[in-house]
């Protein structure tokens, strides 16, 4: 441990010796500096809070008719004045006690309370508050048919939880943090999102109404707004208007969208009020005493020069090892895989030097795995694409008819492309650690009859006897759907490679704790040099990988992916000419 916070340790104890320090030059000071421009600080961030209050009520109220609370609110919390007036120099509202006289200097206001006209310098951000919603708010009845929905789909799907957005419009956020949107997926407890994204009647009218208002702008200043690209103006989203327009759009879309919110907005917030506040009071600034300055000016040098020392030494100590992870680093990011850092640096520099030879050797592995799936997937890709390219350009040249038996075959190779792609998603999950199983208490023995007889059809057209040898109930824990897969793989595998009159026996049976399922075929078998090969993807025993046994390359890794997966083991025992027998192990827990 004490290794480990080396560096935190000299840090710490230099930490204290420039504090000791500093805590002796201060007792000397006979007076401290002036602290105004804290004060002004601070009364400048109360200021941005109190203008936000107001702002937040002129946003959500038509007038100003109810803001006494809020303003008898701040002045119990800030002590402060406050005097609202309308642009004219009405008055609207103040904060001062009953009886008592305005203290407020009305000679010039603090600012203008105004949520379609933001004050950047109080409050940086949107030139339109997000708040002020006017027609966009959602009704009443529009309301309560999207919380029935999202509320049903929410309680069916426990993994999906609710938020609301400030229009009152319910959303659904799945596990990873997204929202169900109109594109996402539909699921049985929500079949069709788009009942929930969609946008309501009145969402749809004002979206249209502001791109009236939008295109009228446009022609008042000479823009031919026919040529405006409104796409970015996505109609499922029902509040595209709090969307800025696109990268590169003119400057005149952007005041135009602007100026036609206003005018749709003007409406549903409070009018624009001058506020009035009373001036916060900053103490003076203490004198500083110069009596005894040389004597301050001494002390401080003397720390100062300790502390470079002291800093000095330490970075020679920290600077080295990282030189040398930086240059290490520097040769990894131009290519050189062997990059690695030899230092004898202990505690955490030393340890971040293994780390970064450890992430140097996964980068290594990790680059040489890449190339060689793009190389195996170009290779696996290349025949049928090849193929249906060659034979749709045949038949626009008028070289080939576009008969059934021609149909068939593109058929069969865009069949291909697809277990393909699906083998890869499969493998791609494993390699991620993003493979689920849904594990539950399965008779194993009813996994195997339902592989069996959806494989019966392949087995009959072969001329291919498969029957199955079960050694009565096989109880387990394990995810039935991806156990069909990994077993129906072994069987589609050993049917492909058995020839007319052979035999692929599939057999189950308990050993001890101990579950062990088989597949036996009486095929071509395999070569003893090529058995450690059979796992790997894309790997096939005829190495000119054609395409008349089928089949993508993937189907045994992925079995052994989701054996593994299970907590089992696979081994697999063949002769050449005599046939192979696949063996899985898995785990019975009680």
């Amino acid at each position: 441990m004490a290794g480990r916070n080396t560096l935190l340790l000299r840090f710490f104890a230099v930490c204290l010796v420039i504090a000791a320090g500093s805590i002796v030059a201060t007792t000397l000071l006979t007076t401290t500096v002036a602290t105004g421009p804290e004060q002004q600080s601070r009364s400048i961030e109360a200021d941005g809070k109190l203008y936000q209050r107001l702002l937040d009520y002129a946003a959500t109220h038509q007038d100003w008719s109810r803001i006494q609370p809020v303003l008898d609110s701040l002045r119990a919390e800030t002590g402060r004045q406050i005097v609202l007036r309308g642009k004219d120099g009405q008055f609207i509202a103040d904060n001062a006690p009953e009886g008592a006289a305005a203290a407020v200097p009305l000679a010039a206001p603090s600012t203008l309370v105004d949520p379609l006209h933001v004050d950047q310098a109080v409050k940086p951000g949107p030139a339109i508050d997000p708040r002020a919603l006017g027609p966009y708010q959602l009704s009443t009845v529009d309301g309560e048919r999207l919380w029935q929905l999202a509320g049903a789909a929410a309680r069916c799907d426990t993994r999906l939880r609710m938020e609301v957005d400030p229009a009152g419009r319910p959303h659904l956020v799945q596990p990873d943090g997204s929202r169900v949107t109109w594109s996402t997926p539909g699921t049985p407890c929500l079949p069709d999102p788009r009942q929930l994204t969609r946008s309501t009647p009145g969402e749809l009218a004002t979206n249209a109404a502001l791109l009236d208002k939008l295109t009228d702008c446009l022609r008042r200043n000479g823009f031919p707004a026919s040529t405006v690209d409104t796409n970015w103006a996505e109609p499922a989203n029902s509040r595209w208007f709090l969307t800025p327009p696109p990268p590169g759009s003119p400057t005149q879309v952007a005041d135009c969208l602007t100026a036609a919110r206003r005018d749709q907005l003007a409406g549903s917030v409070a009018p624009p009020a001058l506020l009035y506040l009373s001036p916060t009071a900053i103490p003076a600034p203490a004198v500083l005493s110069f009596d005894r300055l040389p004597r301050i000016l001494l002390i401080m040098t003397a720390i100062l020069v300790l502390a470079g020392a002291a800093a000095w030494l330490l970075a020679n100590q920290l600077v080295r090892p990282i030189r040398e992870l930086t240059e290490a680093a520097r040769r990894l990011g131009t290519g050189d895989r062997e990059a690695r850092v030899c230092t004898t640096a202990r505690g955490e520099i030393g340890e971040l030097a293994r780390a970064f030879n450890l992430m140097s050797i996964r980068v290594t592995l990790t680059e040489a795995q890449r190339q060689a799936l793009i190389s195996d997937v170009a290779h696996e890709l290349r025949t049928p694409v090849g193929n249906i390219t060659g034979w749709l350009e045949a038949v626009q040249d008028g070289l080939a008819a576009p008969d059934p038996q021609l149909t068939a075959m593109l058929l069969e190779e865009s069949l291909f492309l697809e277990r393909l792609v699906d083998d890869l998603q499969d493998v791609a999950q494993a390699d991620a650690g993003t493979l689920r199983l849904h594990p539950e208490p399965i008779n194993t023995a009813d996994v195997i009859e339902h592989v069996v007889s959806a494989h019966r059809v392949l087995a009959e057209g072969n001329e291919v006897a498969l029957r199955t040898d079960v050694d009565g109930p096989l109880h387990l824990t394990a995810d039935p759907v991806r156990l069909r897969q990994a077993l129906g793989n072994l069987v589609s595998n050993a049917l492909r490679y058995t020839q007319p009159g052979g035999e692929v026996v599939v057999t189950g049976r308990v050993d001890e704790h101990e579950a062990v399922l088989e597949v036996a075929d009486t095929g071509i078998g395999i070569a003893a040099e090529d058995l450690p090969h059979v796992f790997d993807r894309f790997w096939r025993a005829d190495k000119s990988r054609s395409r008349r046994t089928g089949g993508s390359g993937l189907g045994l890794t992925i079995t052994r992916y989701l054996v593994e997966a299970h907590g089992g083991t696979i081994r697999v025992t063949s002769e050449v000419g005599r046939g192979s027998t696949f063996r899985v192990v898995l785990p019975v827990q009680h």
